[in-house]
């Protein structure tokens, strides 16, 4: 499982991305240079799908960001994400030029609302027009949206939009599968799954019933559980991982997941034991 990470249509957009990426909540709690070395290897092995916030580190995660991407910001898929707060059209424009300043670019390539506010969606959606048309984003999505606040998007602006929905999914947290993915699917929209390890270590404990599957399935394939736990993900061809990491050898280990191919028996024993539950009037998220 070595090589560069594999590219997939990023949505309507055009673009073929890194299936796996990285994401960057929290790290500017890490080591400055131990996070950017990570960051840096990632791009070696084609992670070049980095995703920030302006939340993030109140704009320290793209401050650091800038620093890793320093003289390779051609190579990189870059994606930031707006707080509904400033979900105004004016308030959109203004975030936007400060994300560009803090990561030191002119541009980026997918820019997201965070989650959806009290500002009407057409006046965001007004504001990601007219920074397309200025050069200063190539395309723009959504995140924490379910379907009926995707119907309204694509209402809004039309079809081909949004270009992603970034949403919470992992082996523990499977509620989009039910409606949100299908329809991620149907509208040519990217879904990028943000913490697709959970939220709890527990998991891959082999020592547990759940943890003992993924155990099982990664000493098969001479991988790991958490190269499993993503690949998991990654069975749906519209699915993107941005798992973040902060050391250079986690950066590795994730990337390795994209060449992992699991067989249809492996992911019913998956399946089974990581069951996708009922249907939830909310869309889960953190």
């Amino acid at each position: 499982m070595t090589g560069r990470t594999p590219l997939r249509a990023f949505g309507s957009t055009g673009r073929r991305v890194a299936a796996v990426g990285q994401g960057s909540w929290k790290i500017e709690e890490s080591a400055t240079s131990s996070t950017v070395a990570a960051i840096r290897r990632g791009m070696d092995l084609g992670m070049t799908h980095i995703d920030t916030a302006e939340m993030y580190g109140s704009g320290g995660a793209e401050t650091l960001i800038a620093k890793a991407i320093a003289g390779r910001r051609d190579e990189v898929f870059l994606v930031s994400k707006l707080l509904p707060s400033h979900a105004s059209k004016r308030g959109t424009l203004a975030a936007c030029e400060k994300s560009l300043a803090r990561l030191q670019t002119d541009r980026l390539d997918c820019y997201l609302l965070h989650w959806r506010g009290a500002h009407p969606l057409e006046e965001t959606i007004a504001a990601f027009d007219a920074l397309v048309r200025a050069g200063k984003i190539l395309s723009w999505g959504v995140s924490n949206f379910n379907v009926a606040d995707l119907d309204e998007v694509a209402g809004i602006a039309g079809a081909g939009h949004p270009a992603c929905n970034q949403v919470l999914y992992h082996l523990q947290e499977r509620a989009i599968e039910h409606a949100v993915l299908p329809w991620c699917r149907r509208n040519c929209t990217a879904v990028v799954a943000y913490t697709p390890f959970g939220q709890s270590a527990a998991v891959f404990d082999p020592k547990t019933r759940q943890g003992s599957v993924l155990a099982d399935i990664a000493a098969a394939h001479g991988a790991t559980a958490r190269q499993v736990a993503l690949q998991f993900l990654l069975r749906n061809p519209e699915v993107f991982v941005i798992p973040k990491a902060s050391a250079v050898a986690h950066v590795a280990e994730n990337g390795g997941a994209a060449h992992l191919e699991l067989s249809d028996a492996e992911l019913v024993k998956l399946d089974a034991a990581f069951p996708c539950g009922k249907p939830r009037r909310e869309l889960p998220m953190i």
